[in-house]
């Protein structure tokens, strides 16, 4: 009865914009696949777009991934993904998440669920046939937006509505709902960020103050990927006009120590803040010559590839800058020996932290980015033949002088060079 109900008294039929975008997302990928296999899997069954596909569409921002929800439990969904062919991996069934991949594209299939216990970091669920009662569970109305494979909405709590008018609501009571997960702490701000039109509400910043300090049960990995979907919205820069994310930010990532900087930007720093990456990006944040950096990499879990690009540009800061760390000859060494992307990164740092813009740098930045990386001309091969000069500990040193002379050089050595260093 109540699948029926919900039909009638909770769906809008938006045949507009919102509607036409979700059909085309039907039609045009591959998730119209797995609407059929789910929906004719029984009577009953159904399939529905959730979260932040239809959150995008309604904002008009580009759609990258799609989650679905359904009123079958895990092992049916497996079993209708099964009996069509569909590839799924049991990525989270224990909190019945299925992920489907059709296509090389990944589709993330949620059973309707309830909480039935909660630690502010994992909750243990129950399974529900009940679209209202998973709708409940969700933190924020704008995300407990659900949709047919035609678009028509079931919105329960008017996500549509505070969405379009700017507002972030919690579903229910709000200390609750952090305290259920206190990622969402991270979420709010978030989405506020990059949604609301208004000022906060003083109750919800009384609540997340309160239990701010629950921040420490969640795991570096949740915490750096929420940072991450922060940075990567168009409304992250509004955080540094914004007094109370500012704040917070800042009691839940005390290292960055850099953050008040970013409201005099220079120019150019915020002409092109958009264009820089979250690893850059932290950079900014973190690096000010003490051992801050080392500190919230020991803290926080970060690929190796993109510690290695934090520590050369924390190194090269780390001593007393002068003209002569920019000198062409000190930067083709950085260029050589640690890649493109490691002296791009020292020169954006100085040109982003700087409250004049000195054209020069960008003019080497723009210069770096079409240089090629140059390939040293004396192999060990020559040194060997020409030269006589057995293989070993001798070998490798005059190979690294002359190396170090070619760099020195602007990656010129003449033969004289090569001999002085070859006889010495």
């Amino acid at each position: 009865m109540s699948f029926f109900l919900d039909k009638i008294f909770f769906r809008s039929n938006n045949l507009d914009y919102i509607s036409q975008n979700l059909k085309n997302l039907t039609n045009q990928t591959p998730v119209n696949k797995i609407f059929k296999a789910i929906n004719t899997y029984s009577e009953n069954s159904e399939v529905r777009y959730v979260g932040g596909c239809i959150r995008k569409i309604i904002k008009k921002e580009l759609v990258d991934d799609i989650d679905l929800a359904t009123n079958l439990n895990p092992i049916e969904i497996c079993e209708a993904l099964k009996n069509n062919e569909i590839k799924f991996y049991e990525t989270g069934i224990k909190h019945g998440t299925i992920t489907a991949f059709i296509d090389e594209i990944k589709y993330e299939i949620t059973s309707l669920r309830k909480d039935i216990k909660t630690d502010g970091r994992h909750a243990e669920v129950e399974f529900s046939k009940d679209w209202k009662e998973d709708a409940l569970r969700r933190d924020f109305s704008i995300n407990s937006i659900y949709s047919d494979k035609d678009g028509n909405l079931f919105d329960p709590f008017n996500g549509k509505k505070d969405l379009e008018e700017g507002y972030i609501k919690f579903i229910g009571d709000v200390e609750k709902r952090i305290q259920e997960d206190y990622l969402r702490i991270l979420r709010y701000l978030r989405f506020y960020l990059n949604y609301s039109k208004h000022k906060h509400q003083p109750d919800v910043i009384k609540n997340i103050k309160k239990n701010i300090y629950g921040i420490s049960n969640i795991s570096v990995e949740r915490l750096i990927d929420e940072l991450k979907k922060i940075t990567d919205t168009v409304g992250f820069i509004k955080i540094f006009n914004d007094k109370e994310s500012l704040e917070l930010i800042e009691i839940i990532f005390p290292q960055f120590k850099n953050i008040q900087n970013f409201k005099k930007l220079n120019s150019y720093a915020c002409k092109n803040f958009s264009k820089i990456d979250f690893i850059f990006l932290l950079s900014l944040l973190i690096v000010d010559g003490t051992d801050n950096a080392d500190y919230f990499l020991y803290k926080f879990k970060i690929s190796k590839k993109d510690q290695k690009r934090l520590k050369l540009i924390d190194l090269f800061y780390k001593d007393k800058i002068t003209h002569d760390n920019f000198t062409e000859k000190n930067l083709n060494k950085i260029f050589y020996f640690n890649g493109r992307q490691a002296v791009i990164d020292i020169i954006n740092f100085k040109i982003f932290t700087s409250s004049k813009i000195e054209k020069k740098l960008i003019k080497l930045i723009d210069a770096y980015k079409e240089k090629e990386i140059p390939t040293l001309p004396i192999r060990a091969e020559l040194l060997i033949t020409k030269f006589q000069i057995s293989e070993g500990k001798n070998l490798g040193n005059k190979l690294k002088r002359i190396e170090e002379m070619w760099v020195d050089n602007g990656f010129h050595i003449s033969e004289k060079q090569v001999l002085q260093i070859v006889k010495g």
